[in-house]
């Protein structure tokens, strides 16, 4: 009987986790960043105006059954540099696609490094119908840019 008891009181209290799983209060990721360093995260993430990378150093785009992934180098000032992301400017010619590589500044102040201690690589994807039309991709940065042609 004793036994019993205690597989009672083990499925009462999976029963009693798994009802609070469902609750409609939901923990955000957002609700745990709270040191320092977290909130400067928080707001760096936040901000709109994040710089485009010194120097785009290469492009490629690689075709996929449903689409194609275009992926770049970026060369920042120094290293550091983080959450790079390829943003879809608009354009006045339909056929060419120009993104900007966007990335945030470090945190702190950072050393120059080596070249390649400072590469960053941002990609994204794009679908067929993403490329309706495009013939042209254009990837740029503050000092460069980058293009790639479609056949």
């Amino acid at each position: 009987m004793d036994g019993r008891v205690r597989i009672g009181a083990v499925l009462l209290g999976l029963a009693v986790t798994l009802a609070a799983c469902g609750s409609s209060e939901r923990v955000s990721p957002m609700r745990i960043l709270d040191s320092p360093r977290d909130v400067a995260i928080r707001d760096a993430l936040a901000a709109s105006d994040r710089p485009n990378v010194a120097q785009v150093v290469s492009l490629s785009a690689a075709p996929t059954p449903s689409g194609l992934i275009v992926s770049a180098i970026g060369l920042p000032p120094t290293q550091g540099y983080w959450e790079a992301e390829l943003i879809e400017v608009p354009d006045a010619d339909p056929a060419v696609l120009v993104l900007d590589f966007k990335l945030l500044a470090p945190l702190a102040t950072e050393p120059v490094g080596t070249q390649r201690s400072r590469e960053v690589l941002a990609g994204r994807y794009f679908s067929r119908q993403d490329l309706a039309g495009v013939r042209s991709i254009v990837v740029r940065g503050e000092t460069n840019s980058r293009s790639v042609t479609r056949q």
